[in-house]
């Protein structure tokens, strides 16, 4: 099921998250809502409170692989990098800020079983420091100096098209040199 996502501005994301407890039924399926929620947005993450749940779960999908975390903990982070990062429940803004350029984690999977995401860097990497912010209660804004750094997405639509243009426009043979 398709939850509603939560905007800046309530309260539930600025809490710190509550651990689980246990994985029973009711996490599997909010663990499910989670991941149709978030490809439906469409996103790369999503913590469980940004759906209104406060609790220590997030689900990350990169490269097609879908990786569940429960009460994750960052266990070791090297380096920095600037990247450039939104938020479903920032919609229409996006920020360049500075992340961990590698970062190990350990979590729970969806059985309860142990996990250690070692080293990711790339996409993977500022996902899971994101969404574990998030967990925080922490937004990426938050790491920004200053709100006058944000800058404004364009709609979905029209990027689209631009690249579908810029596709096209790359498949045409060069003009004839006169």
């Amino acid at each position: 099921m398709i939850r509603p996502i939560l905007v800046v501005g309530n309260p539930v994301l600025r809490q710190k998250a509550k651990r689980v407890s246990q994985i029973d039924k009711s996490i599997q399926r909010l663990i499910d809502d989670m991941i149709e929620t978030m490809k439906a947005a469409p996103g790369v993450g999503l913590a469980a409170p940004q759906i209104g749940v406060p609790l220590r779960l997030a689900v990350i999908e990169v490269e097609d692989k879908i990786t569940v975390i429960i009460n994750p903990e960052i266990v070791k982070s090297t380096g920095q990098v600037e990247l450039d990062e939104g938020c479903l429940s920032v919609p229409g803004f996006w920020g360049r800020l500075e992340r961990a350029e590698r970062v190990s984690v350990k979590a729970l999977d969806r059985n309860g079983k142990e996990q250690r995401i070692r080293d990711a860097d790339g996409l993977l990497a500022q996902a899971l420091q994101h969404e574990i912010d998030h967990l925080d209660g922490h937004l990426y804004i938050d790491r920004l100096d200053t709100l006058d750094k944000l800058q404004r997405s364009e709609p979905l639509r029209k990027r689209e098209a631009d690249a579908r243009r810029d596709s096209e426009a790359a498949e045409e043979p060069p003009a004839e040199e006169l």
